[in-house]
């Protein structure tokens, strides 16, 4: 016999009617369960989890119309169908007003029956994916999931989480490959609006006219090509967010409408006359310094200002050198999942490379090379030579970057020291085991120079 295609509670007082509709719908390949009223069928919600519930309207103790309001709180991803026996068009709406998905009048239409609990279970399964998918986006755009345990990382989080709050208009800086996107998506998904959309628009990749139709849309007729009316990126970001990256690459006459809608909250279309007002909040992004762009005559001011209620700048990877460590595990433990690899982590000598490179390309070089390496290696774990340019590097260098002659074993030590806290996050164990000392010495070295582990990952042992 086949796997049951979905769940089915069946509720009805009618002993008979309960059992042999139940039976029926197992014949059928559901999974039943019935329960006698209203208040048993609540107790079963949870536990049964079923994905369409068939409920009569007339029962004791608690009836079909009560089933249906304490119900579809506790089960929003069930699909109800209620059943009445005497089929007046104002039970059947006030079922529907009540949260019920269909109704069916007694005596029951089997076929149509049928059809209604196939139906039911398609809608079930689509509410069940979709609220999956809204756990998921939540999931994957929280605060702790924004990679980062360095001090100049953590601030980033808690302004996100502030601003995230508000209604504000946030300017997101930061080099490219640092994550700008991802932090306006975190605003977003943490926001009043995280059910609204969250539309984005590269505003680099786009000429002039053809940006200016994409943001705000245009009418039939308003330019060659354009055959029909057309909504813009606000319009549909309308109840949500509109991401801007790379803001500073407006042009002129298009900052000026956009400092329209910032002012006004309305626009038109372009070559139309109707004024269209819209609800949405701008997150913008740039990797240039936009205040700079502003004294050379490049920007306007006002508009620098209405999108700067609040700026988040986000630091470069070769300022935060104890995430790199992190970030690394994590990309490796992603991609070897994705591509079916059973990889045990990284040598000694390829992790440290890899926190001691600059990633002038920051998070998104860093997780190219480490998705490149687990595609292209040959053993349990990534080694340097999985890293073409860092293993050139090390080659380049004699793997002694940091060795100059007649200097003290002392410094040597400190060098050493320091390089694998930063490597390690700050773990004086995983250092220990990586440098063949004991634990207990780097902590006697680390007070002996006055730092803390979590200071010397953050690059504290660097300076004498």
């Amino acid at each position: 016999m086949s796997a049951p295609c979905g769940r089915v509670l069946v509720v009805d007082d009618e002993a008979n009617a309960r059992e042999a509709l139940a039976e029926l719908l197992s014949d059928e390949g559901y999974e039943t369960e019935s329960a006698s009223d209203g208040k048993k069928a609540l107790d079963m919600l949870e536990e049964f989890d079923p994905h369409v519930v068939v409920t009569d309207l007339k029962m004791p103790i608690l009836d079909g119309i009560g089933l249906l309001e304490q119900g579809k709180p506790v089960a929003p991803g069930t699909v109800f169908l209620v059943m009445t026996a005497f089929g007046t068009i104002d039970t059947a709406v006030e079922a529907i007003k009540k949260g019920a998905d269909n109704y069916l009048q007694k005596p029951l239409d089997l076929d149509a029956l049928s059809a209604l609990v196939a139906r039911g279970l398609e809608t079930a399964n689509l509410k069940r994916e979709a609220a999956q998918l809204r756990e998921a986006l939540q999931e994957r755009f929280s605060y702790g999931r924004i990679i980062g345990g360095h001090p100049s990382m953590q601030r980033v989080m808690k302004m996100v989480a502030q601003v995230a709050k508000s209604r504000a208009t946030v300017l997101v800086q930061g080099e490219s490959g640092t994550g700008k996107e991802l932090i306006a998506a975190a605003i977003h998904h943490n926001s009043g609006r995280r059910d609204g959309p969250f539309v984005r628009l590269n505003c680099a990749a786009l000429a002039e006219t053809l940006l200016e139709s994409e943001l705000f849309g245009h009418e039939r007729g308003a330019f060659t090509g354009a055959t029909g009316r057309r909504d813009g990126r606000f319009s549909q970001a309308h109840g949500g967010t509109l991401f801007l990256d790379e803001v500073s690459e407006i042009s002129p006459s298009v900052q000026v409408k956009l400092l329209r809608f910032l002012q006004e909250k309305e626009f038109e279309r372009v070559g139309g006359n109707d004024t269209i007002e819209v609800d949405v909040r701008v997150v913008a992004a740039t990797n240039r310094d936009l205040k700079a762009l502003v004294g050379e005559g490049g920007f306007r001011e006002d508009l620098y200002y209405r999108l700067n209620v609040v700026q988040i700048d986000i630091p470069p990877l070769r300022e935060r050198r104890s995430d790199i460590s992190v970030l690394a595990h994590h990309f490796l433990e992603h991609y070897a999942e994705d591509n079916d690899r059973a990889l045990s982590g990284f040598s000694d000598e390829a992790l440290r490379a890899i926190v001691a490179q600059s990633w002038p390309g920051n998070v998104r070089e860093l997780e190219n090379a480490i998705e490149r390496a687990v595609v292209m290696s040959e053993g349990e774990r990534l080694e340097i030579e999985d890293f073409p340019a860092l293993d050139a590097a090390r080659q380049s260098t004699g793997n002694q970057s940091f060795f100059v002659p007649g200097m003290k074993l002392a410094s040597l030590e400190r060098i050493a020291i320091a390089e694998t806290l930063e490597a390690t996050r700050g773990s004086t164990r995983e250092a220990a085991e990586m440098l063949g000392i004991s634990r207990r010495k780097i902590q006697y070295r680390l007070k002996e120079w006055g730092v803390t582990a979590e200071q010397a990952a953050d690059g504290a042992l660097r300076t004498p």
